[in-house]
């Protein structure tokens, strides 16, 4: 039996693009630790796979999609929760999009496309869930920031900045909301091999130099990101906000590996 403060039983999560990668592995390590959670996405095959997979933890979910591009599916997915479950208690927000090309050319749309999911779908979930939170004095909210928030990997200046405005926004609602009873944290992911990933990580000059630039000389799991979600989504963590937690393997801790 693990220590209570890391306890979740009887917590309703939301995990906004919580049905693959980091997403999923969060979704399932909160349903272990003893949360509802409720993980969504644009798919519904998605949403549903990864509810069987909260539902053998033994909690409850609900089979719902969302796009937070699109506020209205938000606040279809709040209120469906609030009447199935009563309230929400942490939010976590992992949606998130990335298009790898030169600076100098890149599109208008495909930036403000990046700006949209990355930080005004983030803004979208934490305004809809966080008023709630709110009105009732308490709740975690858990944004997915990156080593981009602090620095740069070539040709991704698009969701390098705007990673960085998660930083920032993360730090603001801390600011804001905390003496109201709500903390605002964000996790900021190293290098981890996933699905959509693995090819660039383990066949490219890229994927090379990411894992040379990583002390502990290997790429995250996603599971192991688990701990610091549950933690953050916690009463262990009651006195922290505003923060933004590093999961990288040593990465920015990094000058010369060799």
């Amino acid at each position: 039996m693990g220590h209570k403060l890391f306890d979740l039983t009887g917590r309703i999560a939301v995990v906004v693009g919580g049905t693959s990668g980091i997403g999923l592995a969060i979704s399932q390590g909160l349903a272990e630790a003893g949360a509802d959670v409720v993980a969504t996405a644009r798919r519904q095959e998605q949403v549903n796979e990864a509810a069987a997979l909260i539902e053998r933890a033994g909690r409850r979910t609900l089979r719902l999609t969302s796009d937070v591009s699109d506020r209205t599916s938000l606040e279809s997915l709040r209120d469906a929760v609030r009447n199935e479950f009563g309230t929400i208690d942490i939010l976590v927000n992992c949606a998130g999009k990335i298009k790898r090309e030169p600076t100098l050319t890149v599109a208008e749309d495909t930036w403000n496309d990046i700006m949209d999911t990355n930080v005004t779908g983030t803004l979208r979930a934490c305004q809809i869930f966080g008023a709630a939170m709110l009105e009732r004095g308490s709740g975690k909210i858990i944004n997915i920031a990156s080593l981009n928030t602090f620095v740069s990997l070539k040709e991704v200046a698009a969701y390098a900045a705007s990673k960085a405005a998660v930083g920032a926004l993360t730090k603001s609602l801390a600011v804001e909301w905390s003496s109201r009873g709500v903390n605002v944290n964000a996790i900021a992911p190293g290098v981890f091999r996933t699905a959509l990933n693995q090819q660039l990580l383990d066949e490219s000059e890229r994927g090379r130099e990411l894992r040379m630039r990583t002390p502990m000389a290997r790429f995250g799991r996603t599971e192991e990101l688990v701990g610091t979600a549950i933690f953050l989504a916690s009463d262990a963590a009651s006195f922290i906000t505003g923060e933004i937690l590093v999961v990288d393997g040593g990465f920015l801790a990094s000058g010369v590996n060799q």
